[in-house]
């Protein structure tokens, strides 16, 4: 199988993307690029749209990967917005917004887009849990805040390797993986 790229500005996603997909014997290859993201209450077609993009620039089938943390309690905010709001008001604007909540249920969901000279594919995968009552230490992202369904701890307590395991990504990683292995032996 042929070397692929992932488009990204997320070494930390790159990290996770690299490690598994080693497993499934897929050669990634980081490539820091900045995507313009259009504007949409739907994380698939974010991503797609970010995958043509990076494929103008770059001209090598590639995979991008965009992540949107979805509240139960906050009606879904930030979904497809998550990046903008940790970037505005972090995970501990996160715990403010549900301080008084006892719903605090949510929903972390990947989508891996995958694009060549042919193909234009979405890939989702989902993780349920619950938001913390407090910042944990370690990981990146939301990892700190983010406790996975059936576990104590959060996605940075858990470790990188434990959280591969179980996170949305490799949930959406695995689909891709399965899809390129039988696409492209």
């Amino acid at each position: 199988m042929g070397r692929i790229i992932f488009a990204s500005t997320n070494e930390g996603k790159f990290n996770e993307i690299y490690l598994h997909l080693k497993s499934f014997k897929i050669d990634v290859e980081f490539v820091k690029l900045e995507t313009v993201e259009i504007q949409s209450n739907n994380l698939e077609e974010i991503a797609l749209d970010k995958s043509k993009e990076a494929y103008k620039k770059i001209g090598r089938p590639l995979i991008v990967e965009d992540t949107g943390l979805f509240i139960d309690s906050l009606k879904g905010f930030p979904g497809p917005y998550s990046s903008y709001a940790l970037g505005t008001i972090g995970n501990q604007g996160i715990i403010d917004l549900l301080l008084n909540r006892t719903n605090r249920s949510a929903l972390f969901r990947s989508i891996v887009a995958y694009y060549d000279s042919n193909n234009n594919i979405a890939f989702c995968g989902d993780a349920k849990g619950t938001i913390s009552h407090h910042i944990t230490q370690g990981g990146w992202g939301y990892d700190p805040i983010f406790i996975p369904e059936g576990s104590a701890a959060t996605y940075a307590e858990l470790g990188i390797t434990n959280k591969i395991g179980i996170s949305h990504r490799t949930h959406a990683l695995n689909n891709f993986a399965k899809w390129y292995c039988e696409n492209h032996s």
